[in-house]
């Protein structure tokens, strides 16, 4: 194997796990192609010859350094029929996808459609990839909404005010249900588990008899917008309610130590398995053990059982 091309979607970490695969690489005397703007890139063979040099200092960024774009185009059989003609015309041996469930897709349909081998690197804010413990972003996306959680906090607790808090999470609620917990908030509202805001009222207004001076509530974009809930919570109770909505902040920001340490692990073992001629699986870490899944398991999307982790948040309010 002598030319690898490697693909990214956004999120902290990301570069990380770049700068990983670039320096295992090139330790095996391997060339690595950089595709700008994700499966666009491929299909339009753009790419950005990437060294040792090139990835320094790259680790502490957010986002990525080849860009990325949601391609249409690799949807279609003419788009993925592209995108194979671009890793032949280029003499391309083997892939690297860094991504989440799109992404990931993506690599899969691409090791289904060509001999060369195809490696996925787990990475999104919404820890949602099935087989996998925790994915590259996951972590800084929750220290993201935590930090705004404790400035918010403040305000609320001293103005007395309730405070609806919106984070990512379209269709999954983990990174609402690590900030309701680890930010000691009355309330989480996400989309695995039904929203009873009728309860939620009343145990305000209960609350409030007993002399609680604060609420905060956590939202996950999928489950209900902030504004919305903001809006009954007021008429059903009275009480002056705010609103907060991170929105992408949560994709961005400098990666921590402990995305950092994922994404070079699982970058280092993305490209040992490739050269090995391993394809169409994902790179993870499972009990503190490299491993791969196949990517048809992977794109599956994680479902979890909120109950418990939920019941700890009502119980430690």
């Amino acid at each position: 194997m002598e030319t690898i091309a490697v693909v990214t979607r956004d999120c902290a970490g990301v570069n990380a796990a770049l700068r990983s695969v670039v320096r295992t690489a090139t330790s095996h005397k391997m060339k690595v192609q950089g595709v700008i703007k994700g499966y666009d890139g491929l299909i339009d063979g753009r790419f950005l010859p990437l060294s040792r040099q090139s990835v320094s200092g790259i680790l502490y960024q957010g986002g990525t350094i080849l860009k990325t774009a949601r391609s249409k185009r690799f949807l279609t059989c003419e788009g993925q029929n592209s995108a194979v003609k671009t890793l032949q015309d280029h003499a391309i041996d083997g892939v690297i996808v860094i991504g989440g469930n799109g992404s990931l897709t993506g690599a899969h349909v691409l090791a289904t459609i060509t001999d060369v081998p195809v490696i996925g690197i787990p990475a999104t804010i919404d820890n949602d990839i099935t087989g996998v413990d925790h994915t590259i972003g996951s972590d800084t996306a929750v220290n993201v909404a935590l930090d705004a959680l404790d400035k918010i906090r403040d305000t609320a607790t001293s103005l007395e005010r309730i405070f609806v808090l919106e984070v990512m999470g379209r269709d999954c609620g983990y990174i609402a249900l690590q900030v309701a917990l680890a930010g000691g908030c009355e309330e989480v509202l996400i989309p695995e588990m039904p929203m009873n805001l009728n309860t939620t009222c009343e145990e305000i207004l209960k609350s409030y008899e007993i002399g609680k001076e604060s609420w905060i509530v956590i939202v996950a974009e999928g489950q209900a917008k902030a504004h919305d809930v903001a809006q009954v919570i007021t008429e059903k109770t009275g009480l002056e309610t705010r609103v907060a909505v991170l929105g992408h902040i949560q994709r961005g920001g400098r990666p921590t130590a402990k995305d950092r340490i994922l994404a070079s692990r699982l970058g280092n073992h993305a490209v040992e398995v490739l050269r090995k001629g391993l394809t169409d699986h994902c790179v993870t870490i499972h009990n503190d053990e490299l491993c791969t899944i196949p990517l048809e398991e992977a794109i599956q999307r994680k479902t979890i059982d909120p109950t418990a982790f939920y019941a700890l948040i009502k119980l430690l309010t």
